[in-house]
C-alpha cells in the first residue's frame, strides 16, 4: 500500500512516519504542500499516487483559533475539503483526524460516534464543519478518526509542559474539573495504520483506555518522573482561557473495538512516553 501523509512534521505525523512499517509512506509537511491551496494538494496527490491519504495537518492552537477564525477555517475546514476533492479525483481513500472538541462537553457518559456535534470553540467548529463536508464529498471512502488529549515526544504537549514547569516550581495548580482520555501519539499512529489497512469508513473514536482529569494526569506525570513537585487541584475558573474547554470529553471505545483495535491504558502510555523522552 502507498500512503501519503499530510502533516508529517507534526506530533502525530512524526509518529505515523516512524510507526508505519511494511508499506510505502510519503510524508508531506506544509513546505511540501500547503493544504489551503487546492492546486498544491492536487499536485501532491498526483505526484505521490497513494492508495490512501492520512490528513493529520491542522491548526491545533485552540486559543489561537479564537483570535484567528479565518486561519482556523482556512486550514481545518477548507484545507480538509481540498484534500477530500483531490482524493475523490484520484479515487483514493481518505483518513481525517478530528477531535473531541466537536462535542459540547456537557455529557456525563462517553460520547458515541453518532452523538450530535455541538462545538463550543472556533477550533471545534472548524473541525466539525470539515467532518460534515468530508462525509458529503467522499462518503464511502472517508474515515474520520476523532481523538483527544494527544501527547508524545517531539512536540508540544501536556506532559512536556508539566515537566518543564515542575523543573522550576515546587508547587503547581492544575484543573480538576475537566475529564477526558489522554492519547499517546505512537498508539494512535498504530491504530491509524490498522484502520487504513482495513479500509475503515465512517467515524471511529481512538484514544487510550481509561480517563482522568488534567490534575490526575499531571499528578501521575510527576509521580512517574520521580519528581517532588506538589500538584494541587484547582478549577477552570482560576485559569480563564480564550477558548472554552470541554468539562467532559471522554470518547467511547465501541467504534474502535469493532475494528479489533485495542489501546493501552493511558497510564501505561504515559510511562512509555517518559521512557521515550529519556532515551531520546
Amino acid at each position: 500500500m502507498r500512503v501519503t501523509i499530510f502533516g508529517a512534521t507534526g506530533l502525530l505525523g512524526k509518529a505515523l512516519v516512524r510507526e508505519w512499517q511494511s508499506d510505502e509512506v510519503i510524508g508531506l509537511g506544509s513546505k511540501d504542500a500547503d493544504i489551503r491551496d487546492p492546486q498544491q494538494v492536487l499536485a501532491a496527490v498526483e505526484r505521490t499516487r497513494p492508495d490512501s491519504i492520512v490528513l493529520a495537518a491542522a491548526y491545533t492552537d485552540v486559543d489561537g483559533c479564537e483570535s484567528d477564525r479565518d486561519l482556523a477555517f482556512a486550514v481545518n475546514c477548507a484545507g480538509a475539503v481540498n484534500v477530500a476533492h483531490a482524493a475523490k479525483a484520484s479515487g483514493v481513500r481518505l483518513l481525517f483526524l478530528s477531535t473531541d472538541y466537536v462535542f459540547d462537553g456537557l455529557s456525563n457518559t462517553p460520547y458515541e460516534t453518532d452523538h450530535p456535534r455541538a462545538p463550543q470553540s472556533v477550533y471545534g467548529k472548524s473541525k466539525a464543519a470539515a467532518e460534515e463536508q468530508l462525509l458529503q464529498i467522499v462518503p464511502e471512502d472517508c474515515c474520520i478518526v476523532r481523538t483527544s488529549w494527544l501527547f508524545g515526544a517531539g512536540g508540544k504537549c501536556f506532559p512536556d509542559s508539566i515537566l518543564k514547569i515542575a523543573a522550576t516550581k515546587p508547587e503547581i495548580d492544575v484543573v480538576d474539573d475537566q475529564r477526558g482520555r489522554p492519547t499517546y501519539a505512537p498508539d494512535l499512529a498504530r491504530a491509524i495504520v490498522q484502520l487504513c489497512r482495513q479500509q475503515a469508513s465512517g467515524i471511529v473514536h481512538v484514544t487510550n483506555a481509561g480517563d482522568c482529569t488534567w490534575f490526575e494526569f499531571a499528578r501521575e506525570i510527576i509521580s512517574d518522573a520521580g519528581l517532588s513537585t506538589v500538584v494541587r487541584p484547582t478549577t477552570s475558573e482560576k485559569f480563564v482561557r480564550p477558548a472554552k474547554r470541554p468539562k467532559y470529553s471522554v470518547l467511547s471505545a465501541k467504534s474502535r473495538r469493532k475494528y479489533g483495535i485495542d489501546m493501552p491504558h493511558w497510564s501505561d502510555a504515559l510511562r512509555a512516553y517518559l521512557r521515550e523522552k529519556q532515551s531520546g
